[in-house]
């Protein structure tokens, strides 16, 4: 039987320790060979709507522990404008619906183990690399958090951050009062810690260890500025990429790893965290797709490490307290689905969660 496991379900199945613990062994595993993925690959075409474009995107990548998988995506994109802050919007048949999957096949036998509603997961996934990154590169007294978003993603980075530090306090800002509130409310009751909610979002780096930009922003919204001596500094959303000052200020660098090169072009070097392809190149595309975006590649080759170079001793990450750090993935977001969505499929089978679907339904007796 092949099984359907939705958003509750990852919810109560998926610990944020389980998926920090995956993805760093995910990541070693590309490093050493025993693992293998690629970038995400987005494919946009234009709607009627000359306002929004299609968007189908898939990353992928598998492990001789046993487990492929492939996330895939599938939406319309667009931006607006609120509150002087300019957001990239998406949505699937209707604005708030999403259509977001993950096949989990066995490399054994070949057959599809799951399909796997991907919003609880992508979250976990983002907040785990969070984590990571802190883990490794933040002062080890890190206990004060500089939050810009109060949605989805600046909930599973908080979550995360408190696994690998005693955080003691968060001071967030987000462009919707109500939103930032109720972030900031929830906060101070899941993790006992003390909250101050900003006005400005230049008040969120005030004596900050950890500053996160976790939003959906169209634009970069870091002012590296700001940023005080010794904080380690995570960006999500605002373009894909840190500010200019943060980056200059940056004295260490962590990317998790690179996707490899493929067999067949060993000259095809993959640095980018996505690669798109579009109908129609010239007319005016969304999100990604923005003219003026390119996807980024290694940022700070001078002063980049990676979690390999970490673990074995190679290098070294923060040599000073006084020191600015930076973390990000990389390109190795197939190598999560597939680290993951293997810890879901096997928790739900022990609990006996997700709907059963009958595995021959997805098979034939003509050769593919």
């Amino acid at each position: 039987m092949t099984l359907i496991i939705n958003n509750d379900d990852v919810s109560k199945l998926l610990t944020m320790d389980d998926t920090i613990a995956a993805l760093e062994k995910a990541y070693l595993d590309i490093a050493t060979t025993e693992a293998v993925c690629r970038p995400r690959v987005d494919i946009r075409i234009p709607t009627k709507d000359p306002a929004k474009n299609y968007q189908w995107g898939t990353m992928e990548g598998g492990s001789t522990a046993g487990y492929f998988a492939i996330r895939m995506k599938s939406d319309v994109v667009y931006e607006r404008s609120y509150n002087g802050v300019r957001t990239q919007e998406k949505y699937c048949s209707r604005p708030g619906l999403f259509c977001g999957l993950v096949l989990l096949t066995s490399i054994e036998t070949g057959e599809p183990l799951a399909f796997i509603n991907d919003g609880i997961l992508q979250h976990m996934r983002v907040g785990g690399d969070g984590g990571i990154g802190v883990k490794y590169m933040a002062n080890p007294d890190a206990e004060v958090v500089g939050m810009l978003g109060s949605g989805g993603m600046a909930h599973s980075n908080l979550e995360a951050f408190t696994r690998v530090r005693k955080i003691r306090k968060l001071q967030v800002f987000s462009p919707t009062k109500e939103n930032r509130e109720t972030f900031g409310r929830e906060a101070a009751e899941t993790y006992g810690i003390e909250v101050k909610i900003c006005d400005r979002p230049e008040d969120v780096y005030k004596g900050a260890h950890i500053v996160a930009a976790c939003t959906n922003s169209a634009v970069p919204v870091l002012d590296g500025a700001l940023i005080e001596k010794g904080a380690h500094v995570i960006n999500i959303g605002g373009g894909g990429v840190p500010d200019e000052a943060t980056l200059k200020k940056t004295d260490v660098y962590l990317r998790m790893g690179d996707a490899p090169t493929p067999v067949s072009n060993r000259d095809l070097v993959l640095e980018d965290e996505y690669l798109g392809w579009e109908a129609r190149p010239r007319a005016r595309k969304h999100g990604d797709g923005r003219r003026d975006r390119k996807a980024h590649g290694v940022l700070l080759a001078d002063r980049r490490v990676s979690l390999a170079d970490l673990i074995t001793g190679q290098k070294k990450g923060r040599t000073a307290r006084g020191q600015i750090t930076y973390s990000e993935r990389g390109n190795l977001q197939g190598a999560q689905f597939f680290a993951v969505a293997g810890i879901v499929y096997e928790a739900a089978k022990k609990a006996g969660m997700g709907r059963e679907i009958p595995t021959e339904w997805f098979l034939q007796d003509i050769r593919n």
